[in-house]
């Protein structure tokens, strides 16, 4: 296997990727140019970074987790830090209607948005889940950038790096409106997935796999449904109001349901038929949900 990159600041980037003006350390901005062109054979990447960026119109490809990508229309993705890029040997060709943001969580460490950005879980979307813009929305979110780069270049201040954090986080909100007017103009594709979903786990509860492998992560059923967990579960959430975790629970709290009135199986078999290895874990979950123990449950009915 091909050894991983690792990039731990904004000027090991630059230098990767030959771009000499660095005109803050924590923070970078670059715009695509027509004469760019990048072949770095077979190599993984991976860095410390937050990366934003807009696609125009791209030839050439890498993958992203499990999946490949190749450019034929506008786009944007989302890269947070610790995840792997490779590159495809076919190598990378951009023209000048795009740009990258890149910054270090440093930058946002003391500010909400530091304490928020998990909750932008559009960073851990696959490469396949990219965020497609329209002409106005590019627009604004360019504006943006722009906006984030006068201030860079100008005379840094004690204002420089909140207002800096504060045009971050704008389009952090406008993406997460993009992303849900996405999931909205693709509602027949939702609730095929949905549907999916749920024979997903009709299949995996009635399967050995509960048992040997326990009860599935959301990270696992997005796998399934060849999407990432956090696809998933904004998809799922958009449509019915839960997310992928909570509808995994709904779904083991019916099955212990029917187990503890129609069998006469301990406490502890029941959350093992479920996928637990500890009972607590099982009892605890059950309580959350239902408001009363396993056993207050069955002696009730």
């Amino acid at each position: 296997m091909t050894d991983i990159i690792r990039l731990k600041t904004i000027a090991e980037v630059h230098r990767f990727f030959g771009v000499d003006k660095l005109l803050h350390p924590l923070i970078s901005i670059s715009w695509h140019q027509s004469d760019q062109s990048y072949d770095f054979g077979d190599i993984r990447v991976t860095s410390d970074l937050y990366h934003i960026s807009m696609k125009g119109d791209i030839r050439g490809a890498f993958t992203y987790g499990r999946n490949s990508y190749d450019f034929e229309e506008g786009t944007m993705i989302f890269t947070a830090p610790r995840q792997v890029v490779s590159f495809v040997h076919s190598g990378l060709e951009l023209d000048d209607s795009g740009w990258s943001l890149i910054f270090h969580p440093d930058l946002i460490r003391k500010s909400a948005l530091g304490r928020t950005i998990r909750n932008y879980s559009f960073f851990d979307y696959a490469v396949h889940e990219a965020l497609h813009i329209s002409e106005k929305e590019n627009s604004i979110l360019t504006d943006l950038v722009r906006k984030i780069e006068i201030e860079l270049q100008e005379n840094i201040d004690k204002h420089s790096q909140d207002l800096i954090v504060v045009m971050l986080e704008a389009m952090m909100k406008y993406c997460r409106r993009y992303y849900d007017r996405q999931f909205l103009t693709r509602t027949n594709l939702n609730k095929d997935l949905l549907v999916r979903f749920e024979a997903y786990l009709d299949h995996y509860f009635s399967s050995d796999e509960l048992i040997t492998r326990g009860v599935p992560t959301v990270s696992q059923c997005g796998e399934a449904l060849n999407m990432s967990g956090s696809y998933l579960s904004d998809l799922l959430k958009l449509e019915t109001g839960n997310g992928a975790l909570a509808h995994i629970h709904a779904y083991v709290i019916e099955e212990a349901k029917t187990l503890l009135l129609n069998t006469d199986d301990s406490i502890g078999e029941v959350a093992y038929r479920l996928g637990f290895q500890y009972q607590q874990y099982f009892s605890k979950l059950f309580k959350a949900k239902t408001g009363i123990s396993p056993s207050n449950y069955r002696n009730m009915n």
